[in-house]
């Protein structure tokens, strides 16, 4: 059996350790952003075929609201940004707005091509490492802590839609009764890994180091310990650090975190609302609940079961003939769209390094 890891070191990463790091492959990306659309457009296209009707459609156009049409689209940009100052505030400095909008964009980006209960955080990592020359260790526990902040998000947002369900119809009557006590139990269960989450990273991330450690000195896997093992001890540095930060900054990173997830929702709502005049709050409390029952899709970026959800959560709330234009919309901008800037970004990224000739990591 593995035995206990070893006691952390104190010296730092050498641009060796750093050039072994493994990287994330063009090949695997592009076969997962082929199976994330098809996934998407088939339920897309089943959902239009069971609920559009034409005429109606028309007659509801009508009262289409180009301003709000322009807000969701301002509100999917600023979601982007929002996400790059977050990681300079993190990274105290370290990385530029510049350099964190990027980042995020590759977050977003691999998030969408990758399966919603891995997330494209580890992945975004080796970017962030690569564009800004860190060691991964340190660039992972940069984008780890910004997942802590997002798990923090879910510890206030649950209880809140929770509480939601004695003053509003939040789920919807498809579910049924067990359908909403398994849902609200999905809820405990994500605000209790949340909770864990946050112990793991702030207060004991050698749990982490630990962990990695003991996976690695197994006989298929402990060719990749001399690799691993620096980066999570440059992880666990860091980690450690900003585990000491006033809260004065922890402040600010939740401030930021709250104006992403809020711009996640309010898309939703600017879209539906840009052609029907629906509930704004029943929206917005239902588009949080969907995208929380999001984060357990298996397929990538949530492909397909993200679609599905809409037509549950908030289908309800529109006219049958909308639900398709209006589903399309919203992926069109809180998805497809970050496909396309992230595949830009990502494929830029490795002309340039074909063109320098730089070595792979």
């Amino acid at each position: 059996m593995p035995s206990s890891p070893p006691p952390l070191p104190s010296s730092d990463l050498g641009e060796a350790d750093l050039n072994r790091s493994p990287q994330p492959q063009a090949s695997g990306s592009a076969r997962n952003i082929v199976v994330s659309l098809l996934l998407s457009g088939l339920v897309l296209a089943g959902v239009g075929y069971a609920t559009f009707d034409a005429g109606a459609f028309r007659r509801l156009i009508q009262h289409l609201r180009p301003g709000l049409l322009a807000a969701a689209l301002a509100v999917a940009i600023a979601r982007i940004g929002l996400g790059g100052w977050r990681l300079r505030q993190v990274s105290e400095g370290r990385l530029s707005l510049r350099s964190g909008t990027r980042g995020q964009l590759a977050w977003d980006f691999f998030s969408s091509v990758t399966p919603s209960v891995v997330g494209g955080g580890p992945v975004a990592a080796f970017y962030v490492a690569r564009d800004e020359d860190l060691a991964v260790g340190e660039s992972a526990a940069l984008l780890f802590f910004c997942v802590l902040l997002d798990q923090l998000w879910f510890l206030v947002a649950i209880p809140l839609l929770v509480l939601a369900t004695f003053t509003i119809d939040l789920l919807p009557r498809a579910a049924g009764a067990v359908g909403g006590w398994t849902l609200l139990a999905y809820f405990g269960g994500l605000g209790g890994w949340a909770a864990l989450y946050a112990y793991a990273t702030l207060v004991r991330p050698r749990l982490l180091v630990a962990g990695a450690d003991w996976c690695v000195r197994w006989p298929y896997l402990r060719r990749f310990r001399k690799t691993v093992m620096p980066e999570m001890r440059a992880y666990f540095r860091r980690a450690r650090h900003l585990g000491s930060r006033p809260p004065a900054f922890y402040a600010s990173g939740f401030a930021l975190t709250a104006l992403t997830w809020i711009a996640r929702y309010a898309l939703v709502v600017l879209v539906v609302r840009s052609v029907y005049a629906a509930d704004a709050l029943l929206l917005f409390a239902r588009s949080a609940a969907m995208m929380l029952v999001g984060l357990i899709m298996p397929t990538p970026g949530g492909s397909g079961g993200l679609e599905g959800l809409y037509a549950l959560f908030i289908g309800p709330l529109m006219p049958e003939a909308l639900l398709a234009p209006t589903l399309l919309t919203w992926r069109l901008l809180g998805y497809y769209l970050f496909i396309a800037l992230g595949a830009s970004l990502f494929l830029h990224q490795l002309h340039q390094r074909r063109a320098t000739g730089a070595p792979p990591r």
